[in-house]
């Protein structure tokens, strides 16, 4: 604990006090039933009081009936809500963890389809994402918005929370008031500075005179709305801060960046720098003197306690890094960071998930929101101890390996290759993607600290392993890319798949033809490699655009933009009919015109692969206990190989 002199100090919040300085922050989990608190949020939420997270604000919570940005919302304003709140307020506070609750309406980010109301905002226009006109409110609107915020208030503090957050972030109708970008009135609520705050001042006054001047509030404030054509700056938020600490209101600042406008800004994925948004929380610290808390990309104990060791925050937030490991915590005050599950920040099973409106979930850990089952302490050792073969060290059979050897069976793990880790360290060698590899470097660093016998550069077959008579064999050999997708006559060096260029194993001419039906970052990753390499690259989709699959990560616009500014061109819209030599032929899917693809040196594929099923068919019927895991099951993403090593190295 003394390697972290402030990140494990307590800290007086208004009358708040945390006993460390780690927040699990707000942010979406999709886990409400019938917009209430359900059972899978306090399973979620306790396990990071249990890991020993300092404090939690839960996500945002909607004030009134027009804000309904997505289905799974809670509904503080009914009164059903208190005693799911005080649920979950008791089990948090079983910890000595406090809570805070997050209070927010979206206005014009929200969705008339689901509310079946209009969506309300300071004045007419519309979100770059729902794309629907919003109402401009009344004053009788603002007056009823701001009495909701009341009685939200009060049903929180009856609901046992120890302090409340008013949202004025990336997505909120405060902000929208705040902001020139979204706020044109020419009433006392636009126009001016002080005029875009009085609703948000008027509501405040209405919370604070709600729960007593004894309660701890404070508000989450964007720091920077990074819009090229005007909103709020920086030097605007600070403004806004300090109006608000004036106030004499506020116990605290939150802070956010960005807008819907800008969504890989308040999202970052892993082509972000760490702890981004630092800056901006030093900087609004230099002018007010509210606990200042700051978020993104903070995955790491050692730099949040550099981050409060440099004065440039009072609180760190961790969400992306609590939900992959909810025990960070407690294994940094423990002096065991080096067994601390890092996230890597690639968005698919939290962000991009809930974008998608699934439940949030996360790529490395597979008991992210199955708490219940698969939570700390949950896994127990077998009644019975066998014997397990486990073919293939990828992800999945590094996951099955590790569960199956805590569990202490007398495991075998059989790898082909000279390293394990599998497809996840050829991703790792894409451009900016690097981090993913923190996947199997956790598996690994925690496999060598259990005992089992792992044999590299072995090719398993079916008599290699009934020689060893286990009791459990799980395949996990995982798949290959297709070579011959299309018709035609064609192959390596002119014809080459990503995973030979990752590789190295074949150097790519100096004009390049990326065909991309992957849609991921193993097309693009590839083709910025190939760019960064002074490759002359044109990619070829039958989608509406490259990297159709990067939306929900965030990392659409910044791929897109590196790309082009290395020099990358797109051709979306075609469907590739055959290959022949270098000459690719494709049809427009829209207008049936044919088009030819020549004068490249090399065409490159990312077409998908196919499962390296043939030793799980040869075993079939000759060993009692025989499962397969992962890419040999059927090719697709890191997140389901671990889930369903996990699943296999748990009921085995």
């Amino acid at each position: 604990m003394s390697e972290f002199k402030y990140l494990f100090s307590p800290l007086k919040i208004g009358a708040t006090v945390v006993p460390n300085r780690i927040h699990f922050a707000a942010h979406m989990t999709n886990y409400a039933v019938d917009n209430l608190i359900s059972d899978r949020h306090i399973y979620y939420y306790r396990e990071r009081a249990k890991g020993g997270v300092g404090l939690i604000t839960t996500e945002e919570m909607g004030i009134h009936p027009t804000d309904h940005p997505y289905d799974k919302l809670v509904d503080v304003y009914e009164p059903e809500v208190i005693p799911g709140f005080k649920r979950l307020t008791t089990a948090i506070h079983d910890y000595d963890t406090k809570i805070f609750a997050q209070l927010n309406h979206n206005g014009m980010q929200g969705d008339g389809k689901i509310s079946r109301l209009p969506v309300w905002g300071p004045s007419t226009g519309k979100d770059p994402i729902f794309r629907e006109t919003c109402k401009a409110m009344e004053l009788e609107d603002i007056q009823e918005c701001i009495e909701y915020f009341a009685i939200c208030a009060k049903n929180a503090v009856e609901g046992g929370f120890d302090g409340i957050e008013l949202q004025l972030g990336h997505s909120s109708l405060m902000r929208q008031f705040l902001s020139p970008l979204t706020n044109h009135r020419q009433d006392a609520y636009g126009g001016s500075m002080e005029n875009r705050c009085r609703f948000v001042l008027e509501a405040i006054d209405a919370v604070r005179k709600a729960i007593g001047p004894d309660f701890t509030l404070g508000i989450r404030l964007n720091a920077d709305e990074m819009h090229p054509r005007g909103g709020l700056t920086h030097e605007d938020a600070k403004q806004v801060a300090i109006r608000l600490e004036a106030s004499g209101q506020l116990d605290f600042l939150d802070l956010s960046l960005g807008t819907f406008y800008n969504l890989f800004l308040v999202e970052g994925s892993m082509h972000t720098p760490l702890a981004y948004t630092v800056p901006l929380s030093a900087g609004m610290r230099s002018v007010v003197n509210l606990p200042v808390f700051c978020t993104n990309r903070i995955n790491d104990p050692h730099l949040a306690e550099k981050i409060l060791e440099d004065g440039q925050a009072d609180m760190i937030g961790m969400v992306r890094a609590l939900i992959c490991d909810p025990e960070l915590p407690n294994k940094s005050m423990e002096g065991r960071t080096d067994d601390i599950r890092n996230c890597i920040a690639c968005n698919q099973g939290c962000i991009a998930r809930m974008g998608l409106g699934y439940r949030l979930g996360c790529l490395h850990n597979p008991a992210a929101g199955e708490e219940e089952a698969l939570g700390i302490d949950t896994l127990k050792p077998a009644e019975t101890p066998k014997k397990v073969v486990v073919v293939g060290a990828g992800p999945a059979g590094l996951e099955v390996a590790r569960a199956a050897t805590l569990r202490k069976h007398r495991v075998v793990l059989l790898e082909k290759a000279d390293e394990v880790g599998g497809q996840n360290i050829i991703a790792g060698k894409a451009a900016g993607r690097q981090e993913i590899t923190g996947v199997t470097r956790w598996l690994v660093s925690q496999l060598n600290k259990l005992e089992l016998d792992i044999r590299l550069g072995v090719e398993a077959t079916a008599e290699m392993v009934l020689k060893e008579r286990p009791d459990v064999v799980v395949i996990a050999t995982g798949s290959t890319p297709k070579t011959a997708p299309f018709p035609g006559e064609y192959g390596p060096p002119q014809v080459v798949t990503t995973v030979q260029i990752l590789t190295d194993e074949i150097e790519a001419g100096d004009k390049v033809l990326l065909i991309d039906q992957d849609g991921h970052h193993q097309a693009t990753g590839t083709a910025e490699l190939l760019a960064d390499r002074g490759k002359q690259v044109h990619m070829l989709t039958a989608a509406l655009f490259i990297g159709s699959a990067l939306g929900p990560l965030q990392d659409l616009y910044l791929t897109r933009n590196r790309l082009a500014k290395k020099g990358v061109t797109f051709t979306p819209d075609i469907a590739v009919l055959e290959i022949q030599g270098t000459l690719v032929k494709g049809l427009n899917v829209y207008s049936n015109e044919l088009f030819d693809f020549d004068g490249y040196d090399t065409v490159v594929l990312a077409a998908g692969n196919v499962a390296n099923d043939s030793l799980y068919f040869e075993l079939k019927g000759k060993v009692d206990e025989l499962y397969r895991v992962g890419d040999c099951v059927a090719p697709r993403k890191t997140d389901m190989a671990i889930i369903e090593g996990h699943r296999i190295g748990r009921t085995i």
